[in-house]
């Protein structure tokens, strides 16, 4: 059996360790999860913020630079184009060479085509000049001839499209500034490929992500340490909580050595003291009749009358004794009637006037509740009878919608509850309303006592399988 005892207690430990984790463990992972999913949202959109920020800022220093180049192409070529009648086709040759010269950096250079869809300049596509591109687009098939023409013609403007880079020959996003010469028919106009600014948007796209893992990863490493300390602390206090256990748990057994060790020597007290005296004054009053007898004396019958007199008492000091240890009237009455014999016995053998008051109420109180608060009267009582100095005595026993209460007050001298604690009465008290989830209440102070405890809802039976009980 202790063998079991031990297991069971390992099993429930593991358990109540289980559940402590779990009851720390969990909250603390939802937050950090809430935490990360909260970080991870607000630094992704503040980075989209700088990332797009970033971009534009970009774009347009490279749309800054094409109006510079064309600026210079204008400047380039503002003399002959300005002084030229719109069939000039010398003057119209010699822009032309102007601006095929004009390149570049390793991809850069002017173009012009006539309003017509012609291409006039194109001095690193050669392969286009002097051919009609007009329904020229692109691989998302965006148009690129018909909207630089269209952009010439409304003054100028910025176009973006697919276009061929040179150095690779393979296609890239390009923004293209076009103006337009309308003496000339002509869509003059530069473009910059911006695939670097998309590699440099891209490059910081990636340390985002990797700065968000980055913290992924701090966080994971915070909600570990915490959950360790979570099971360091559990188990410490796991520990600490058997240890403490372990001390009560040796308390109890103590004060339940103690207790029966007081009942019994209560017991014993009571057995010498009163039915042992008791019967050994029977004994002499039968021999003392047995002796008159054999004389023929008249006076035997007063003998015997004496000896049935002491055994009448020692029936009745037994009867007393049985009552104290376990009243039958409990359990064949109920606790009002139990209560109704206590106090009646409190009464004639102490002298205190005793007030028992019962709100009429069925017989609803389980065994374990109806002992209790037997025990507690009971207890009251002895205590009222050996400290209190007490010449009257309350005792109410009633329902109500939180369970049951029992109150005895008294007028006595009273005591410093937090100094009587350590006795027996008290703990025993206190330990048997604890056990039914109860609560013990004392009061005290010069002018008397009221201890009051209360059982809750879950003591009290069913009403169809309660028995009425009266005082």
């Amino acid at each position: 059996m202790p063998d079991r005892i031990r297991i069971d207690d390992n099993h429930l430990t593991r358990r109540y360790r289980q559940k402590f984790f779990l009851m720390a463990a969990v909250p603390l992972l939802l937050a950090m999860g809430a935490i990360a999913a909260i970080v991870t949202v607000q630094s992704r959109a503040l980075a989209e913020r700088e990332i797009v920020s970033l971009e534009e800022q970009l774009l347009e220093a490279k749309k800054e630079e094409l109006r510079n180049y064309i600026s210079i192409a204008r400047t380039a070529i503002g003399a002959r184009y300005g002084n030229a009648l719109p069939d000039d086709e010398d003057a119209k040759r010699e822009v032309m060479q102007t601006l095929a010269a004009m390149i570049y950096g390793q991809d850069g250079y002017f173009f012009v085509f006539d309003y017509d869809g012609k291409n006039l300049v194109a001095p690193r596509q050669t392969q286009l000049i002097n051919q009609n591109w007009l329904g020229l687009t692109d691989t998302n098939d965006v148009p690129i001839t018909s909207e630089f023409i269209r952009v010439a013609r409304s003054g100028g403007g910025y176009h973006s499209h697919q276009w061929f880079k040179p150095t690779t020959g393979e296609q890239a996003e390009m923004v293209t500034y076009v103006i337009g010469l309308q003496d000339w028919r002509w869509a003059l106009g530069t473009g910059i490929f911006i695939d670097d600014i998309r590699t440099t948007v891209a490059a910081a796209r990636a340390g985002v992500e990797d700065r968000i893992q980055s913290t992924f990863v701090y966080i994971g490493a915070i909600t570990a340490l915490a959950l360790l300390a979570v099971f360091v602390a559990g188990l410490w206090v796991n520990i600490r909580e058997r240890s403490l256990a372990d001390a009560r748990l040796k308390q109890l057994t103590q004060r339940i050595i103690d207790t029966q060790e007081e009942e019994r020597g209560r017991v014993a007290r009571e057995l010498h003291d009163g039915i042992s005296q008791i019967l050994v004054s029977a004994r002499y009053a039968f021999d003392l009749t047995q002796r008159r007898m054999k004389l023929g004396d008249t006076r035997a019958s007063e003998s015997l009358e004496k000896g049935i007199a002491n055994l009448t008492t020692a029936i009745q000091e037994v009867r007393r004794i049985s009552r104290d240890l376990r009243p039958g009237t409990l359990d064949d009455l109920g606790l009002g009637p139990a209560l109704k014999t206590l106090t009646d016995e409190f009464t004639e053998r102490t002298g205190i006037e005793t007030d028992l008051e019962t709100v009429v109420f069925r017989n609803r109180l389980d065994d374990d509740a109806k002992t209790a608060l037997f025990r507690v009267a009971q207890e009251a009582l002895t205590n009222i009878e050996r400290h209190s100095g007490a010449s009257e005595v309350k005792v109410r026993i009633f329902g109500h919608k939180k369970g049951a209460t029992l109150r005895v007050q008294d007028n006595g001298t009273g005591f410093q509850p937090d100094s009587a604690r350590g006795g027996l009465g008290l703990r025993n008290m206190e330990e048997r309303i604890a056990q039914l989830d109860g609560t013990l209440r004392i009061l005290s102070s010069p002018s008397g006592t009221n201890i009051e405890a209360e059982v809750p809802l879950s003591h009290l039976l069913r009403p169809d399988s309660a028995v009425k009980e009266s005082a």
